[in-house]
């Protein structure tokens, strides 16, 4: 591991997308979601009816991190988590996966799932770190590449967060 990156988690508001788009582009060419995924995810992260809670990692050279996670009765699922490459080995992804099991704990969800490329062994060895195991295959979840997602479940997510600090 690299030395941790001093950056400030903070919650995504509709000024970012397009710099969270930038990163998003550059990470994921073939898959990469559009500005109005991004938008209806924000439309449901506030007020009294929000089930989502999406953040940015944010270092003096702007955004470098995002993360969001959906809940729906007792299961929430992380729909994104995304490093900025030359920060990759610094923690930040495990900053980012702490914030959301946080929100998981907020929103009372029992489980967390997600979906993970198979060929994404980084994230994968992430997930592990903080309790997720591996359940199943979803085929060709990923288009246009037709890549193969392993979902993964934690049970217990207020579990993996004791102890754990965003503004690492």
């Amino acid at each position: 591991m690299t030395e941790p990156v001093m950056c400030t988690l903070r919650e995504m508001r509709w000024w970012d997308i397009d710099p969270v788009l930038e990163l998003e582009r550059n990470l994921f060419p073939e898959d990469a979601w559009s500005r109005g995924m991004f938008w209806s995810e924000l439309a449901h992260a506030r007020g009294p009816e929000a089930n989502r809670r999406y953040v940015v990692a944010e270092s003096g050279s702007g955004i470098v991190g995002y993360a969001g996670l959906v809940a729906t009765g007792e299961q929430a699922d992380v729909q994104t988590i995304a490093v900025a490459r030359d920060l990759w080995g610094t923690g930040l992804g495990g900053r980012l996966l702490a914030e959301l099991l946080r929100a998981a704990t907020t929103f009372e969800c029992a489980e967390v799932l997600l979906e993970c490329r198979v060929d994404n062994v980084r994230a994968q060895k992430l997930y592990e770190r903080f309790g997720f195991e591996p359940i199943g295959f979803r085929r060709g979840y990923y288009q246009p590449g037709n890549v193969d997602a392993l979902v993964m479940r934690l049970t217990s997510p207020e579990n993996s967060v004791q102890g754990t600090e965003i503004n690492g």
